[in-house]
Formats: C-alpha cells, sequence, structure tokens
C-alpha cells in the first residue's frame, strides 16, 4: 500500500512529499539527491539553526519586518526542535550540498510546517509562514551555518572540558599516591636515571591540563559570529538594525557571549576557528595515544614485560589463551585517538577548499570537527573511571628495576668522572652486580657519600624540588 503524499512545489517544479513530514520539498529533493551514507549532522547542528531562527524571528518582528504572530509561531516551532520534539524529521545526509543548504532547508521547512499548524493551518501551506520568506528572513544559509557550527562546537566542547580537567585530577591523584614509588626511568627504551612513578604521572596530568588550557582558549575563538552578513557579508535583505539585534537575542537564546565578528566577511570566508578548535584536538588526541602507550608498555607482562603498573581488570583478554587480560581500555583510547587524527584531517583539507566569499564544504568541516568533540567525551570518562582511577604500582618491581639499573652510575660523575663512572656502569652489566656493589667493592667512595649520593632523594629530587 502506497504511502500518503502532499505535492508541494519549488523553483524546480511539483514533486510529492510523505504527507505526514514536518520537512518539504526542498528536502525531499535533498533526500533523493545524496542517499551517500546514512549519517547525519549531530543533532547540535539542528539545536544550533533552531536557536539561529529564534533570535532572527525575534530580531525581524523588533524591527517591524516580520509579523509578530508569524514570529511567535515560529519561535514556538523552534523551540520543539530545540526541545528534540521533531528529531526524526531531520532527514538530510551529512555529505549534501555544498555549504550546507540542503540541511538548512530541511530546518527551515520543518519550522515553516510546525508554525503553519500552530496557526491553524496544515503542512505544506505555506501561505501562512514560508521556510524562505518567514523563517529565513534576513539570513543565508552562508551566515546561519557557520554561525550554527560555532555554537554546537562550543557546547560540545563544554563537556569535553570537563572530562579533561576530571583526567588531571585523577593523574595528579595517582602521581601524589605514587610519589615515594622509585623505579629506573627509561630514556630510547633503554635504562636512565632513576625517578618515582609520581614524577612519571605528574608528566601526564600536566600535559592533559595544557591542552585543556589551549582548547579553551580555541573554544573562546568561536564567539566572534557573522550572522546578519547573509549570503556575502553585506547584509542584504536585512534591515540595518538587525545585525545587532539578532547577535543580541541569540546571546540571551542560547546563554553563550557571542558577539558580531568585526569583519563579516572573514567570519564567512574562514574557517580559521574550527580548524583551530580541530588542531588542539589532534595536539591532544596524540598526546593521550601517547600517554595509553606509556601505561600499556609499564603494564606489560606480567612475567616478560615491565609490569610496573597494574591495569584495573575488565574483561576477559583472550578467545583462547586462558587467564589472559589485556589492556583493552587503552586500546580503546588508541583507536579513539586515530578516529580523532582522521576527522582532523577532513577538516584540514576542507578548511583550504574556500573559494572567495564562501567555503562550500562546511557540512563536511562540521561533521567532523562535531564527531571529534562528541567521540572524546565518553572516551575520557571511560578512561578515567575504568582505568586510571584504579591503577596501583608494583612497588617491589619498581624498586627492582631501580636498584639494578647501571644507570645510577651516572651520579658517580661529579665524584669520579665520566670515564671511571663509565667502567663501574659496564663491571655491572657484565657481573650482574649493582652499581652501589661495585661502588663498595673497589672503594671508590666512602659509605656516608654512597648513602648519600645513592639516596632517593638525591637520584630523584636533586635540586629538592
Amino acid at each position: 500500500m502506497s504511502k500518503a503524499t502532499r505535492a508541494e512545489r519549488d523553483s524546480l517544479g511539483p514533486l510529492e512529499v510523505p504527507a505526514d513530514a514536518y520537512y518539504g520539498v526542498q528536502t525531499a529533493r535533498a533526500v533523493a539527491n545524496f542517499p551517500i551514507s546514512g549519517e547525519r549532522l549531530h543533532v547540535e547542528m539542528v539545536r544550533a539553526v533552531a536557536r539561529i531562527k529564534i533570535a532572527a524571528a525575534r530580531a525581524n518582528a523588533e524591527v517591524k519586518e516580520l509579523d509578530p504572530k508569524k514570529a511567535d509561531a515560529i519561535v514556538a516551532a523552534a523551540e520543539e526542535v530545540v526541545a528534540g520534539k521533531l528529531d526524526d524529521q531531520f532527514v538530510v545526509d551529512a555529505y549534501q550540498a555544498g555549504a550546507g543548504t540542503s540541511f538548512h532547508m530541511n530546518v527551515n521547512e520543518v519550522i515553516a510546517n510546525r508554525s503553519c499548524e500552530l496557526l491553524g493551518g496544515k503542512r505544506g501551506d505555506y501561505s501562512l509562514v514560508h521556510p524562505n520568506d518567514h523563517v529565513n528572513m534576513a539570513q543565508s544559509t552562508n551566515d546561519v551555518i557557520p554561525t550554527a557550527m560555532r555554537l554546537a562546537a562550543h557546547v560540545l566542547a563544554g563537556p569535553l572540558l570537563e572530562e579533561m580537567d576530571a583526567l588531571t585530577r585523577s593523574l595528579d591523584a595517582k602521581s601524589g599516591a605514587f610519589a615515594h614509588v622509585l623505579k629506573s626511568g627509561r630514556t630510547h627504551l633503554q635504562d636512565a636515571v632513576p625517578i618515582t612513578l609520581g614524577q612519571e604521572f605528574s608528566g601526564y596530568g600536566e600535559c592533559v591540563r595544557g591542552w585543556r588550557g589551549s582548547l579553551e582558549r580555541s573554544r573562546e575563538g568561536l564567539l566572534a559570529v557573522g550572522l546578519g552578513g547573509n549570503a556575502v557579508g553585506t547584509g542584504i535583505n536585512a534591515h540595518a538594525k538587525y545585525r545587532e539585534r539578532v547577535v543580541a537575542h541569540l546571546a540571551k537564546v542560547t546563554g553563550i557571549p557571542v558577539r558580531s565578528a568585526s569583519n563579516l566577511f572573514e567570519a564567512m570566508q574562514s574557517m580559521a576557528p574550527f580548524v583551530r578548535v580541530s588542531n588542539d584536538l589532534r595536539g591532544f588526541a596524540l598526546d593521550l595515544t601517547r600517554i595509553a602507550n606509556d601505561l600499556r608498555l609499564l603494564a606489560s607482562g606480567p612475567t616478560t614485560g615491565f609490569n610496573e603498573i597494574n591495569l584495573p581488570a575488565v574483561q576477559p583478554g583472550s578467545s583462547i589463551m586462558p587467564g589472559k587480560v589485556n589492556p583493552v581500555i587503552l586500546e580503546m583510547a588508541n583507536m579513539v585517538g586515530y578516529q580523532v587524527l582522521g576527522y582532523d584531517t577532513a577538516v584540514a583539507y576542507a578548511s583550504q577548499a574556500g573559494q572567495l566569499e564562501l567555503n562550500v564544504m562546511m557540512p563536511v568541516i562540521a561533521h567532523n570537527l562535531l564527531r571529534s568533540l562528541a567521540l572524546l567525551t565518553p572516551t575520557l570518562r571511560v578512561l578515567r573511571t575504568s582505568c586510571i582511577d584504579g591503577i596501583t604500582a608494583n612497588e617491589d618491581v619498581c624498586r627492582r628495576y631501580f636498584e639494578r639499573s647501571i644507570a645510577v652510575a651516572t651520579a658517580l660523575n661529579p665524584y669520579i668522572g665520566y670515564a671511571k663512572a663509565a667502567e663501574v656502569a659496564k663491571e655491572a652489566a657484565n657481573t650482574g652486580k649493582t652499581v652501589v656493589e661495585i661502588v663498595r667493592e673497589k672503594k671508590l667512595l666512602p659509605e656516608d657519600q654512597i648513602a648519600k649520593v645513592f639516596s632517593p632523594e638525591a637520584m630523584t629530587n636533586p635540586a629538592g624540588r
């Protein structure tokens, strides 16, 4: 049995649209034109565009360009979109028409048709509220979509920043808990001078803290919006007071302190704010992968690896080897890191593809940037709660490596010189004796000096920091 339809018309002619759909003819064309991935732009983009429509309707009503009843209906319909009541009506594929026109019209049509209903009309009766003439009044895809991208990225960055804070606190807590655990440092994957496990973890915490600060700064760059620039930045078809008022209303609607960009042409041409955020996510993903790799290495074994730390066991690690437990949470974090690098690469290539007054690749930039933000947030939460918080130290193993490392001979340099210290290290490596044992046998230092030179404090904190 065929599904009921209604006839709608656009500049290309008539087309049948599902009778119960809130979207209209332009959305239906986009659905037919782009059966590409089955993926949609992140729902925060829908929410962001709806909030822009609220701000625009209020601003246009204030400057007496839009009938107050139509404006009220548009606001009410857009508020329903923000509340998620019409989520199933946003059906355009993420890979679509340039600049996001198809997605934008999808939102315009849904809001227009719901507004018609609120005014007592039927879906498709655009004489009451028209998606272009009323919902999109004084706007263009070219200023709405980049503004929506800024809003959506700003919103999604909030929870990620909170998780970065929480991960930093967890790593700092482990640094304090492991402050007394002596171990051998390693450079080039070879034995190096001693360090404490707490010092090692302090570096991890500071790294996350640094990227958190960088992301917060790039997030601030999202606040300057080009809304009001309309098609190319000139503000054509908009009331002289519209730009100021729509931005003020947008700040009120979103609770985000957006401001009008100093140059609307640059705000439309350049994707720099999104590149900066994406670059920070890429840099953080690189370091997060490095930290995860370090923790996997420190936990390797338990009998044939480093075995300096224990990771929480969260699931069996093998379908064939009984008792094997793998670092699965860290492996997941690695995979997410690689995916974020891929997202950033897409953002980078798309950002340089702008031409003259517009970058038409905005949909793929939005798709990848917002996915990256949304993916990292639960990753950090799971990493923290299912792995970092449960790490314990194998103190005996760490101390054994510390005591048997030939690199502790480095501490002899100021007393017997590099050459003689190298001889001690070589003999330790050849005989299996510890450096301290050889120093005692050869009477290279008096006992009280041995105790001072090779004390944990002297080896790991010589400056008393």
